[in-house]
């Protein structure tokens, strides 16, 4: 069972080339995607492609930036249903939008400096209860506004939950990564003879294929919360322990989706009432660093790249097209 996607391949036509200055100092070359994004440096890799940092330079700020690698059908149809989503909450990482150039797609959203709550378990181990809670109810608050919007997201794992970089402060999760998010009982989106998800999260109905269901995510949820109390992924957990958050878990975690709680306002109306009191808990601190050093565009420059995104968005949304016809019938 792996929590972690496995990393792809840089696509090469937006690595910075880097040279140098007559005083012998390094400096990255300039590289805008798309006549707008303005390469940073990448700061991650995943099942999608790379993730990078690039300045948005029609509004002017920095924004994460998702280069979809190889564009296989099913990739492309995971990248129209995730630059499709527009779910805005203070604990939600939805795309802002999207372009393309040449080969490459992107898709931009917002910055997240603090890492994921992965790290966070990883580096610390179980978590205190008090801190624990307030990362589950951020999650349920953001399921929330997700499930308002109609869809489910499938793939909720602490990978898919990034942290704002608050220090010491209290931390701030944000749901992220809507790859694999399908409509509510959406029939289109049945996986049998696979399941789409991640093994050990899934309810056990979503691994034999049922129609999404807000209920699942909540499922996801409860193997979460099991997983911030005691610190074991999935596959070395065993019973709910004696703990402040067991009653919520115990609702959660029951296999038969009728009787499992199946909103997440009747899971946060728990949770409340459980009144877990607040504790300190681990630093989050920035993991991106500060921004490097890149040249800006300068005024008047012939803007080639943006010619060639022109033909390329072309080209793009005529697949985006292609995959949404195929996927409407």
């Amino acid at each position: 069972m792996e929590e972690h996607d496995p990393p792809t391949p840089v696509p090469a036509s937006v690595v910075p080339v880097t040279h140098r200055t007559t005083r012998g100092t390094a400096r990255s070359a300039t590289v805008v995607v798309a006549g707008r994004y303005l390469m940073l440096d990448q700061v991650g890799a995943g099942g999608m492609g790379s993730v990078w940092r690039a300045r948005d330079l029609r509004v002017g700020r920095v924004v994460a930036v998702k280069v979809l690698g190889h564009h296989s059908g099913a990739l492309l149809a995971r990248f129209v249903r995730e630059q499709a989503v527009r779910v805005r909450h203070p604990h939600v990482v939805a795309p802002l939008g999207w372009a393309a150039e040449d080969d490459l797609v992107v898709l931009a959203m917002d910055l997240v400096a603090g890492g994921s709550v992965a790290d966070l378990v990883r580096e610390h181990g179980p978590l205190p209860a008090g801190y624990a809670a307030r990362l589950v109810e951020q999650l349920l608050l953001g399921l929330a506004a997700v499930h308002g919007a109609g869809l489910v997201h499938r793939d909720v794992k602490p990978a898919n939950l990034l942290l704002e970089a608050t220090g010491a402060g209290e931390p701030h999760l944000r749901l992220g990564d809507f790859g694999v998010a399908a409509p509510i009982a959406d029939h289109r989106f049945t996986t049998v003879p696979g399941a789409i998800g991640t093994d050990g999260y899934m309810a056990p109905e979503q691994a034999r294929g049922a129609l999404p269901d807000p209920a699942q995510d909540l499922y996801a949820v409860g193997r979460v919360a099991l997983q911030l109390v005691t610190g074991a992924p999935p596959s070395r957990q065993r019973e709910i322990p004696s703990h402040p958050l067991r009653p919520l878990l115990e609702r959660l975690l029951v296999p038969d989706p009728a009787a499992r709680l199946g909103a997440a306002e009747a899971a946060l109306r728990l949770l409340r009432r459980l009144d877990v009191p607040p504790e300190p808990g681990p630093v989050v601190p920035d993991r991106l660093g500060p921004l490097p050093r890149h040249r800006r565009p300068r005024p008047g420059s012939p803007d080639v790249l943006g010619w060639v995104a022109a033909a390329g968005l072309l080209t793009v949304l005529v697949g985006c097209l292609w995959v949404l016809l195929r996927w409407g019938s």
